[in-house]
């Protein structure tokens, strides 16, 4: 590092090149070259920079860099304190949890200039008062101040006010100003080094500035000129600079954009690009420089690539932004998709916002295919789930010796029988797809050759998050194919190596009419949060799994809808005029089928007329015998004479042999006992009277609600639909199962022939008709003929 300076670390010609790269005021240009000689070896190079965003919560030593309008307010005349103060809170957290942080910051210029400007606005007054016996406020013109003179009179209160804010979280900070100077000389820079080396030790926030009370003036005929423009020198070098020589593991630039956008900002077609790769120079369009300041995005996009070659990782991110200004530093800490991240290692493969625009483009084009077209890619994907059975199989054993329980390789099995059941189910999809996409569901004859439909189209771009059923892709491909939605899917890393040859015989299918890309499959590093962010481009996400899983992504999907059950707390309520035959069957049905599908039984509710009978014992010895654990509600306990556990809540989903067991007096307070305590997924009620059923079905308010029948038949195949995306207790859209039909939505197509409203007023020769007519008979390329 600098201490091997003095050891020749450096030839002559190398320091020279250095002594260029730095925050001095050569030209962008000649930095660029500089990037360009250095790049072949750094000189400051330590270990690599991180590959992926998830590795930046190892970072260590982090260097936090304030642009000019990060630290300053709109107007340009004072510091934003609101974001200051948030700031200092994230780096203290950061501090705290024993990381070493360096906060690179402008802002003495700022600071100074709204000090002077009162002070002279007040002396002003004061001469003026003297002169006139009043204040003339309005004709007083205020001199250009100059910038050193300025930073001169704010630096000390911009360090007085951060070690004011960094005092409320107990964490000490030390002031280290800077000139251009320092790094031409080896010893000061050595010392800055060790200067900074033993303030870290120490556990201090080092806060670095250039010292602009002497640094040479502003170029003749910049744009830094004028009264209302901060002239503050370039710090995005600066820290780029430090953060290679002190081995820092994470530079986090801050400025007012949202990080490296493909074109200027604000441009139609401008898009943020999540990670920025060396060799992606050339496909940037730099736009104008910040508001204030003297670096610009290009000054940015240099100091990384010199930083990220010299091993540390970069991002540049938006510090202004009040929506995310309050976590955005240790969003990027842990990992989250902020900003613009700088990497050396690209993927073989393409993005994931890639893959999404890709299965955008390409599911437009599966919606337009003709509806035959689709069930052909439906059965030959059926028939290739049988034909290279032997393929998916070898995939899924070797997901299954890396299972960890019982539990999960009983998810993640398939057979040979399972493939076939899966192609039947697939094959159903195939007929009904025929009748789906453009469907008519309402046809109005406005007004005379003004005829309008209500048809069927797809939702859009689904992105469906699945756990470790790898049965769960080939069902839910097939019903977007169906429905002529395009689709991304994440699978559970449980199920890799079958998901990973699952889809690609679905891709296959899917060639057969030029197609392939409509289904992608994420298989990078993409954390579940970081896809619900692509807000611009999913329609809708579904979520298979377990409740915290959709809890988790009903919290991290902002602006995209959730098609999800919060939890699958199923009662099973046994009348007091139940059949013992029925109940035996359907209670162990219920629970012991599949006790980790959402729609086993979670609670058992018994009629109080049922205990300490025959059928009651008989309960309970079927529950013992399929070694279910009884956790008591509080009036069942009760009634025990034995001491089951007691429930800790009445509103758990158990995944597993055990299910709570409460009593209640009537049918209606079963009915009162769910509404309260249930997820509206899917109830039972067992009882031989019919009125008493009816209603129970009537009175319930549940996705699903049966009556003599286990809850295990609330599924997409057994419904008859022949798979489902999902089960949603949602209201709106979809409920229940949800197949073909849930994925659907509509709009409206409207035939005219030269109408205008206009034609419909008071004064028009028109009148509307509003005639229904039979939404089964075509309408294209028809016109009344009356």
């Amino acid at each position: 590092m600098i201490s091997d300076i003095n050891k020749g670390f450096f030839s002559q010609g190398t320091r020279h090149l250095l002594d260029i790269f730095s925050f001095s005021d050569h030209s962008l240009s000649t930095r660029s070259a500089v990037f360009e000689i250095l790049k072949p070896a750094h000189p400051l190079a330590h270990s690599s920079s991180f590959a992926h965003r998830s590795e930046l919560r190892q970072a260590k030593r982090i260097v936090v860099k304030l642009g000019s309008a990060v630290v300053t307010r709109g107007d340009e005349c004072g510091l934003a304190l609101g974001r200051l103060a948030s700031i200092v809170e994230q780096v203290a957290m950061l501090q705290n949890q024993g990381r070493e942080m360096m906060i690179v910051t402008s802002g003495a210029v700022a600071f100074g200039k709204q000090r002077l400007r009162h002070e002279i606005l007040l002396s002003q007054s004061v001469r003026q008062a003297l002169h006139s016996g009043h204040s003339q406020l309005n004709d007083m013109s205020l001199p250009v101040l100059e910038a050193r003179a300025c930073a001169a009179a704010g630096q000390s209160g911009l360090m007085a006010l951060y070690e004011a804010m960094f005092t409320q979280y107990s964490t000490c900070t030390a002031q280290v100003l800077v000139t251009n100077l320092d790094f031409h000389d080896d010893q000061k820079r050595q010392n800055l080094n060790s200067t900074l080396r033993e303030l870290l030790r120490m556990n201090i926030v080092p806060i670095i500035n250039t010292n602009d009370a002497v640094v040479p003036p502003p170029e003749p005929n910049s744009d830094l000129q004028g009264v209302n423009v901060i002239s503050i020198k370039d710090n995005d070098s600066l820290a780029a600079r430090l953060a290679v020589e002190m081995k820092a593991d994470l530079l986090i630039a801050l400025s007012d954009v949202e990080g490296l956008y493909n074109s200027p900002p604000g441009t139609d077609d401008a898009k943020l690009i999540d990670i920025f790769y060396p060799g992606d120079q050339q496909s940037i369009t730099y736009g104008t420089k910040s508001r204030v300041g003297i670096g610009g995005m290009e000054a940015k996009v240099k100091a990384a690539l010199w930083a990220l070659q010299g091993g540390t990782s970069v991002v540049i991110a938006n510090g202004t932004n009040p929506k995310v200004t309050g976590h955005v530093i240790t969003d990027i800490v842990e990992g989250k998709k902020v900003g613009t991240f700088f990497s050396e290692f690209k993927p073989a493969g393409p993005s994931v916002e890639e893959q999404t625009e890709m299965a955008r483009s390409s599911g437009r084009t599966l919606a337009s295919l003709h509806p035959v077209q689709r069930s052909e890619i439906i059965c030959h994907l059926a028939d290739l789930l049988t034909e290279r059975k032997e393929e998916i199989l070898a995939a899924n054993k070797m997901d299954m010796d890396l299972a960890v329980s019982a539990a999960m390789l009983k998810r993640l099995s398939l057979s040979p029988a399972k493939l076939n059941s899966l192609a039947v189910g697939l094959r159903q999809i195939a007929m009904a797809a025929q009748d789906s996409v453009g469907r008519v569901l309402r046809r109005t004859r406005v007004a005379h050759n003004l005829e309008l439909e209500q048809i069927t189209v797809p939702i859009g771009l689904l992105l469906v998050i699945f756990e470790a059923r790898p049965d769960c892709l080939p069902q839910v491909s097939t019903l977007a194919i169906a429905s002529g939605n395009a689709l991304l899917l994440k699978g559970g890393k449980e199920a890799a190596n079958t998901n990973r040859v699952l889809h690609q015989l679905t891709q296959e299918a899917l060639s057969m009419h030029g197609v392939k890309e409509a289904v992608q499959m994420v298989s990078t590093r993409e954390e579940v949060e970081d896809l619900c962010r692509l807000d611009k481009m999913i329609d809708l996400i579904v979520p298979r799994g377990s409740s915290q899983l959709v809890r988790d992504i009903q919290r991290a999907a902002k602006g995209i809808p959730v098609l999800g059950h919060s939890e699958g707390i199923c009662h099973v309520y046994v009348d007091s005029e139940a059949s013992i035959d029925k109940v035996i069957k359907i209670v162990r049905d219920s629970k012991c089928d599949y006790p980790a599908a959402c729609n086993a039984m979670e609670t058992l509710l018994i009629h109080r007329d049922i205990l300490r009978t025959p059928m009651f014992d008989q309960i309970i010895d079927m529950l013992r015998t399929e070694r279910v654990k009884i956790h008591a509600g509080p009036r069942f306990a009760s009634y025990l004479t034995f001491s089951p556990s007691e429930a800790k809540s009445m509103r758990t989903e158990y995944g597993e042999l055990e299910c709570c067991m409460e009593v209640v007096d009537s049918m209606q307070e079963a009915i009162e006992h769910i509404h309260k305590y249930g997820s509206s997924h899917t109830d039972v009620i067992i009882t031989e009277n019919e009125d008493t059923a009816e209603k129970f079905l009537q009175q319930l308010d549940s996705a699903c609600v049966f009556w003599n029948a286990s809850s295990r038949f609330a599924d997409g195949y057994r419904f008859g639909l022949g798979a489902e995306v999902g089960i949603s207790t949602a209201r709106i859209h979809a409920r229940g199962p949800v197949g073909l039909e849930g994925l659907l939505t509509t709009k409206w197509v409207l035939r005219g022939d030269g109408h205008t409203v206009a034609d419909f007023s008071e004064h028009g020769t028109m009148k509307y008709l509003h005639e229904n007519l039979p939404a089964g008979q075509p309408l294209a390329g028809q016109r009344d003929s009356n």
